[in-house]
């Protein structure tokens, strides 16, 4: 489904990543793991158009992403659920949430309501708040309005980005069901996510990246692989 080639990207004379590649199959949760500032955005971003390779090759699906625009990407059935979530400020709930037809323009209108209906019943939650400011949900509100967002559209690999940051525990626990969910629905998921032993048990495997290289990969029901791991962002 994804295939990443010796990747490498910059932020002006800053060498991000260099030389990333990792492989996510049909139906996959892989996980992506390391401290704070060594690329693991940068991976995400460059997959969805947002930050321009500087050389490598990144195939979604057998299509080669380079030089795609995010638009053009987001067609194609990938979506990007970033960090900072992107709600849309003085725009309802679900007026969030239908920005995320765009990713399909030549679907029919029954189709889209379809699909707004299949996210409302998913997340209850924005149902009930639907017009509701989506700027003044809470943070777990967010996130799953950002993540219904994407959804709506054809997304068939989902890049998630700290999902659970700040949230409450109670939170964190409704965002990992809905991962699961998603992920016994079939979709690929990349996720990067701080909270590794909550990841690790719904991930089928892991990279672990160091100063914009991968330096781990392993398998997330191996009890030596995850102790591999948690030796390394330890240290």
């Amino acid at each position: 489904m994804l295939s990443i080639e010796n990747l490498h990207a910059h932020y002006g004379l800053s060498h991000v990543l260099q030389g990333v590649s990792l492989q996510a199959g049909p139906g996959e949760v892989v996980g992506l793991f390391g401290r704070n500032g060594v690329g693991k955005t940068t991976i995400l971003k460059s997959v969805a158009g947002w930050v321009p390779a500087s050389s490598g090759a990144i195939r979604f699906d057998g299509v080669d992403l380079a030089g795609q625009t995010p638009d053009a990407i987001a067609r194609l059935g990938l979506g990007l659920v970033p960090e900072d979530r992107r709600i849309f400020p003085g725009l309802s709930v679900e007026e969030n949430l239908r920005l995320g037809l765009r990713q399909c323009p030549g679907r029919a209108r029954r189709e889209n309501e379809q699909a707004i209906g299949q996210a409302f019943a998913r997340f209850p939650r924005l149902a009930e708040r639907r017009r509701q400011l989506g700027t003044t949900l809470s943070g777990g509100e967010q996130q799953m309005l950002a993540m219904a967002r994407v959804m709506v559209g054809t997304a068939r690999l989902l890049l998630i980005d700290e999902p659970t940051e700040g949230l409450a525990p109670m939170i964190v626990d409704e965002i990992f069901a809905i991962i699961t969910e998603l992920k016994r629905a079939g979709l690929t998921i990349l996720l990067v996510e701080q909270n590794i032993h909550r990841a690790l048990d719904v991930a089928d495997r892991f990279y672990a990246v160091e100063r914009g290289r991968i330096t781990l990969h392993g398998e997330a029901a191996s009890p030596a692989d995850r102790a591999r791991l948690m030796e390394m962002v330890a240290v």
